[in-house]
């Protein structure tokens, strides 16, 4: 069984970019907009170079991470829904190239498994 809800699961392979945010081992943030893939209950981001970011440096000292995938379901009427993840992250090789795996240790879902109209309702749930 997945951390993730059917609906969540739906709704992460339809997004094509998420939020990434670290922070150093002084607590200076760093987020930046990258692709991402599902892998099981995890999430992987690669990318060109992953060597040269903030998060690469960030992640080696301070594995704590935070995702953000959102978007607007509509405009009119207003509706905002997304899933934030917060848990840990590693750096591993996958064909001789650094990428970043996050293990989801809290979710937080908005309009996703609930899409009543009017203002999302947040589940928060603990997986790890």
């Amino acid at each position: 069984m997945s951390v993730f809800t059917e609906a969540e699961i739906a709704y992460l392979a339809s997004q094509p970019l998420m939020r990434f945010a670290t922070a150093s081992p002084a607590g200076r943030p760093d987020v930046a907009p990258v692709i991402f893939e599902l892998d099981d209950d995890d999430i992987i981001s690669a990318g060109f170079d992953v060597t040269h970011t903030a998060r690469y440096r960030n992640i080696q000292k301070n594995p704590q991470a935070t995702l953000v995938i959102d978007d607007l379901a509509t405009i009119d009427p207003w509706s905002p829904r997304g899933i934030k993840i917060i848990g840990s992250a590693s750096i591993e090789s996958a064909d001789g190239a650094p990428r970043f795996r996050i293990r989801p240790k809290v979710i937080i879902s908005w309009a996703i498994n609930d899409t009543t109209p009017g203002i999302p309702k947040m589940e928060r749930r603990e997986v790890g």
